[in-house]
């Protein structure tokens, strides 16, 4: 039981058998996180994957089926205004107000976290020159780009200086320049005592995270820091190039030494067992099927192959786990 007030000094979020249903749906399905002082923690997954429920019931929005969590030191389901205080949440659809300008929207969520004006003063000057949004600072928030909408939802989530931030995927459908961006202003934040709970569909990001959970059907498949999860990952990989492509990785998806296929450009990316194994037999595999074979090395895993190879695993026999 999660007493008030207290947490562990290394720890900002604790969750524990956390499980949210809707009807017969698992949307979460006992998921135990921790998220420390000064990280990064991604939260990666396909849409669907029960990262916005997780991240509404650690920030109070939603109640649990079942489990428990606590965010700098509170039950967020006993204590959720406590919570709310000391976090910033920013969803997929961060509700920005189109008829006023950048400066505008800051002081109106300045005022509900009831930051001081002092406060307020020195904190939107430095945000707005970090974000590069301090020549916009006059311009109604509608007549902004994509990425820079993004930015200044950011600002207004860092206004009141939270111990936590929880972002819900921020970056999807904005360039790479403003992505790059983005980033650029989270990294700094470990710095400043805010630790990040990020969820992202992309494994470039996750590969800029301290941490990571790969998350699918409500469940961690497996945590760890990126390095670790890719040294952990069973099997070789194989980059094999060869035409036509989509013929190509059907066949070798039904290879029973074959553990995935992803198609990374005009490339795929095989998981085997024993990499020296296939390359000796798959040319012959594929030459009797018509397919003309360019070439084939061993290569490092990436975070998406990691986690297609769980997901693969998963769906065989429900393995989860830590590295």
């Amino acid at each position: 039981m999660i007493k008030d007030g207290e947490c562990d000094s290394a720890l900002v979020m604790h969750a524990g058998g956390l499980q949210r249903k809707f009807g017969d749906l698992t949307a979460v399905d006992n998921l135990d996180l921790e998220l420390k002082k000064g990280e990064i923690f991604g939260l990666v997954g396909p849409d669907g994957a029960g990262k916005t429920t997780t991240m509404r019931l650690l920030c109070g929005i939603l109640d649990p089926t079942a489990g428990e969590a606590a965010v700098a030191g509170f039950d967020v389901f006993r204590q959720p205004e406590e919570v709310k205080r000391r976090i910033g949440y920013m969803p997929q659809r961060f509700s920005l107000y189109g008829d006023l300008t950048v400066a505008e929207n800051i002081y109106f969520y300045a005022g509900i976290y009831h930051v001081s004006r002092p406060e307020r003063l020195r904190r939107e000057k430095e945000l707005l020159e970090f974000s590069r949004l301090g020549p916009f600072r006059h311009r109604l928030a509608q007549d902004l780009s994509g990425g820079m909408k993004q930015k200044l939802a950011l600002i207004c989530t860092l206004i009141h200086t939270p111990e936590v931030l929880f972002l819900d995927e921020p970056t999807t459908g904005v360039d790479p320049l403003s992505r790059r961006d983005f980033w650029k202003i989270l990294y700094a934040l470990p710095g400043e005592g805010v630790a990040v709970f990020v969820s992202t569909p992309y494994m470039d990001e996750a590969e800029r995270c301290d941490r990571v959970a790969l998350m699918d059907r409500g469940r961690i498949l497996l945590s760890g820091t990126p390095a670790a999860l890719k040294e952990g990952m069973r099997g070789d990989m194989l980059e094999v190039t060869a035409q036509p492509q989509r013929r190509a990785g059907e066949l070798m998806s039904a290879l029973p030494w074959v553990i995935s296929v992803q198609i990374f450009g005009d490339r795929l990316h095989v998981g085997v067992d024993d990499a020296d194994q296939v390359q000796e037999q798959l040319p012959t595999v594929l030459e009797k099927n018509g397919i003309r074979l360019a070439g084939v090395r061993r290569i490092a895993p990436c975070l998406e192959d990691v986690f297609v190879s769980m997901v693969t695993a998963y769906g065989a026999d429900g393995a989860t786990g830590d590295v």
